[in-house]
Formats: structure tokens, sequence, C-alpha cells
């Protein structure tokens, strides 16, 4: 069975970062259904989803919340599957460029982990639902292997273009 990843919004303002990771997913071949659920707004809709989400298929859900950032802890809190928060910076939070939604985010009670990536991070979000999947994918897992080994290239690449002949010490 190949799992899903699951991606909630906080809200419609979040759809550009959940963007990244929409693109990322559909790169490796990874099926994903994204809704808006609130914390705050939509509480007890948020656990319903939550309790229900493994039940559906999901083997990942990955929360895009700014400002106070409860999304991905709410979730956390109704499911044992791994949730990854993506903290988004937020206009309204006073002009801290999303510091206080990583915060919030990050510092998870015990019992109620939530993997954090930086924010902003929603490749990173989705490449590291990937390679929670591959642990059960062997080829989700080779799809990564074949990633790492294109960054790498990619980075080797720089030092033949980036460098006059001079300049090049490796």
């Amino acid at each position: 069975m190949n799992l899903k990843v699951a991606v909630a919004l906080g809200s419609d303002s979040d759809l550009p970062l959940a963007k990244k990771a929409f693109r990322t997913l559909e790169d490796f071949g990874i099926e994903y259904k994204a809704c808006v659920l609130s914390a705050h707004r939509t509480p007890d809709r948020a656990a319903e989803f939550a309790r229900g989400a493994r039940e559906a298929g999901f083997g990942v859900i990955v929360a895009f919340a700014g400002m106070s950032a409860a999304l991905a802890g709410a979730l956390a809190a109704h499911t044992t599957l791994p949730v990854i928060g993506v903290p988004c910076p937020g206009a309204a939070a006073g002009g801290l460029g999303g510091l206080d939604a990583l915060l919030s985010t990050v510092q998870m009670p015990t019992g109620v982990p939530v993997a954090t990536v930086a924010i902003g991070g929603g490749a990173n979000a989705a490449i590291l639902a990937a390679q929670i999947l591959s642990l059960s994918d062997a080829g989700l897992a080779e799809k990564l292997s074949r990633h790492k080994m294109t960054m790498e290239a990619d980075a080797m690449e720089k030092n033949t273009t980036t460098f006059d002949e001079g300049e090049r010490g490796l």
C-alpha cells in the first residue's frame, strides 16, 4: 500500500509556501491531499482529521501554520503518525518573520513530538515526509538516493562554473 501525505494549512494564506511542498511531493511521485484546518477556528474538525488520518491511508502529516502555529501540535495530539510542522512567517505577527511560529512549532511537550523544518521550509518538509515513507517503500528510497546524487553533481558543477581557473583550490 502506498501511503499518502496529508498537508494541512492553517489558512489559505499558507498556500504559496505549501505549493513548494506539493511540487516536491509530485516530483517524488507521492500522492497527497491538502486541506485547510485550524487549531483555533476548527478544533473539532482538526482533531477528527488527525484521528482518522491513518485509516484514510496517510503515513505522514505536514502542517503549515504561522503566528501561534498550534496546528501541528494540535494534530500530533490526536494521532500516532509522524507530524512535520512548517512554521510560516506572518505579516500580522508584529514583524517577527516567523520566529514566533518556529518557537511555537518546535517547543512541544514530551509525548507530543512534532518534527520541525525551517521557517517556510515546505520543500524540506516534503523531502522529510518522503524519507519517512521510504522506510517501507524501496522505490521511493531509490528516488531519494538519486535526488541526493543529483544535488551532489549540481554542487560539484558549481566548482567549474563559479570560479576562475586560478581561484579553484579543490
